[in-house]
Parts: C-alpha cells; sequence; structure tokens
C-alpha cells in the first residue's frame, strides 16, 4: 500500500520545499491539478528532478486526447498520469495504449461517475492500472467521503489496483486502511497540518501496519 501526497496549493517551489519535509515517509508525489493549471508540465519535471527517487503523478484528469496527454507527462517525467472515469472508451484506451509504450502508468479518477460499480468493471476491462475512488473538495464540504465507494470497486474490479482520495486525515486513515486499497491519497491531512513530518511518519506508520 503506497502513501500519496497530493499537491494542490503550493507553487514549484514551495511544493519541493514541502516534500523535502516528508519525503522519507511518502511513495508518490502527486503534482494537482490546480498547479498543472497554474505552473504547466514544467511542476512535473521539476518535482522529478527535485526528488528522482520518488514517483510522481501528474493529476491531469484528461477528458480527450488521452494519447497525447499522456505522451507529454511522460516526457514531463511522470510515472502516472490521471484519467477521467467519465471520459470516452475511446480516450481511455489510447492514453492506456501510450501508458503502455512508455513504460507508464494509469489512474482512472472516478470523480463525478454516478453508477460507481457499471463503470468500474468498464474501466477495469479497458487495461488500466488504477481506478480511484474520488470525493471532491466540493462534496466534502457537504460531509461526504469515499470509503464506502471504495469498498464498492474493491468488489467488483478483477485486474486494475484501487486507490482513494479524498479528505483523508490521520484520524481517519485507519478506516481507509481496513478497505486494503493499494494507494491511499492525502493532500490536507498532511499539507495543512503544522508538523507535516510527524504526520505523514504516522500515516505511514499505519499504512504499513495495515
Amino acid at each position: 500500500m503506497k502513501l500519496q501526497l497530493a499537491l494542490d496549493l503550493v507553487n514549484i517551489p514551495d511544493g519541493i520545499e514541502l516534500v523535502k519535509e516528508v519525503q522519507e515517509y511518502v511513495d508518490i508525489v502527486e503534482i494537482g491539478t490546480p498547479i498543472v493549471i497554474n505552473e504547466g508540465l514544467h511542476a512535473v519535471k521539476a518535482m522529478k528532478d527535485a526528488f528522482p527517487a520518488l514517483e510522481v503523478l501528474a493529476d491531469l484528469k484528461v477528458m480527450d486526447a488521452g494519447g497525447y496527454e499522456v505522451m507529454k507527462a511522460a516526457e514531463a517525467g511522470a510515472d502516472y498520469i490521471t484519467i477521467l472515469g467519465v471520459s470516452e472508451d475511446a480516450t481511455i484506451r489510447g492514453a492506456v495504449e501510450e501508458a503502455r509504450k512508455r513504460n507508464k502508468q494509469i489512474l482512472v479518477d472516478m470523480i463525478g461517475v454516478k453508477d460507481l460499480e457499471t463503470r468500474a468493471k468498464q474501466v477495469d476491462a479497458l487495461g488500466v492500472d488504477y481506478i480511484c475512488v474520488h470525493t471532491g473538495y466540493d462534496l466534502q464540504a457537504v460531509g461526504q467521503n469515499s470509503f464506502e465507494d471504495l469498498r464498492t470497486i474493491k468488489r467488483v474490479v478483477k485486474n486494475a489496483k484501487t486507490a482513494v482520495a479524498g479528505g483523508i486525515k490521520l484520524s481517519t486513515l485507519p478506516e481507509v486502511v481496513k478497505a486494503e486499497p493499494d494507494i491511499v491519497i492525502v493532500g490536507g491531512g498532511i499539507t495543512g497540518e503544522a508538523d507535516k513530518r510527524s504526520v505523514a511518519r504516522e500515516m505511514k506508520k499505519i499504512i504499513e501496519q495495515g
């Protein structure tokens, strides 16, 4: 089980400083959609150059032109690229095909998917590497979380690994770990804490203990 740190609301220099604090406890650094929008894909390259031992995920939330977007992210050094589960099958297929060529991995973000069970089965059959249940900021604000959704996809997905994102904190992490996702994605649960290092260390310990 890997711990992914989601960086959403920082610039590149601040993001690098933040990762320096926690690098020994995280496995994947996510360059979040807001950073990609603000800074471009060179944010991915900057993070990969700064921390070559860490994997980097480019949270592009691709909706179209899957092959091309994956190619550009791969050129920037991304190990994982996100595609939206609500996109067309052809887009996901194109992304998977390009990722295979470049030895990269595709994580499908199921944010906004209404029939999670049906779509998870369909996406799984397209050969993606990870399927991620994700409660976005707007739904977190009204008290929703991803834990039940994670159980749903764990039940139906046969080939892909699973990931979970959305409002995970130290207090809720044990419940998440019980559902056995392959990647746990934490943003504000680490980046919003005063002592980021000790929170990340504690989270890594909980994940390793299973």
